[in-house]
């Protein structure tokens, strides 16, 4: 595992529980508006797993929860044994992950390894390489949102971060159309920061964004909110 940050504290990243973030190195997208230029290009420190596990011991009965976050975690050759020895220790587990890899995703759904998935949708699937900066397999991305449709083993959201130059309104119909039926949906507002990939994109206002949501909601996702507005 190759561990580049950890976030001692949240209270936003894991719905409900009270947990830290620990930020995997790498990810085989390269989305012009990811803020995590650092994480992806694995130019921090590596921490090294026993001094994780070493705070994670010490925050039993205080911590509920581990969100694991890239990058794309699930590049790492032993994500499986890095959760399930976090799932030993009684933390409950929230996993971020693009979608693409999704032999891994579908293990670690069929054998309860997480409690919780929030996967990015980049966009509609005719422009996905271009808003994931990268060629994807497109069709394991669909299988991955169509596995958590599917199931009922564990809580899941999709996501999608909204950016005016990669993202037009019309693109949410589409985005709509293959989430249909999905347990909930988080339209993010893009932000602009130092290390985002490209800065020449620029976020929706918030109306926009409003306007993105009724669209979304008259398409059929009935659970759909905003976030960071």
């Amino acid at each position: 595992m190759k561990i580049v940050g950890l976030q001692k504290l949240t209270l936003l990243d894991f719905p409900g529980q009270t947990a830290c973030t620990v930020f995997t190195a790498g990810c085989n997208f390269r989305c012009p508006f990811c803020h995590n230029s650092d994480v992806i290009y694995a130019s921090n420190e590596e921490i090294p797993q026993e001094e994780f596990f070493e705070f994670l011991q010490s925050r039993k009965g205080k911590l509920d929860g581990v969100c694991i976050t890239g990058g794309e975690p699930l590049l790492q050759s032993d994500i499986i044994e890095f959760m399930a020895k976090i799932r030993a220790l009684g933390f409950l587990i929230k996993l971020d992950t693009n979608g693409s890899i999704y032999g891994k995703l579908e293990y670690i759904i069929k054998n309860r390894l997480c409690d919780y998935v929030a996967m990015d949708v980049k966009n509609s699937v005719e422009k996905y390489n271009l808003t994931a900066g990268a060629v994807v397999d497109v069709q394991n991305v669909v299988k991955s949102i169509d596995l958590l449709k599917g199931q009922n083993l564990v809580n899941y959201e999709f996501r999608t971060t909204v950016v005016k130059g990669l993202h037009e309104i019309d693109d949410f119909k589409d985005i709509s159309r293959l989430i249909s039926g999905a347990k909930a949906y988080y339209l993010q507002q893009y932000k602009d920061c130092e290390k985002v990939l490209n800065r020449s994109y620029s976020a929706y206002s918030e109306g926009q964004m409003k306007q993105i949501l009724q669209v979304v909601k008259s398409a059929g996702i009935a659970n759909a909110h905003l976030r960071g507005v």
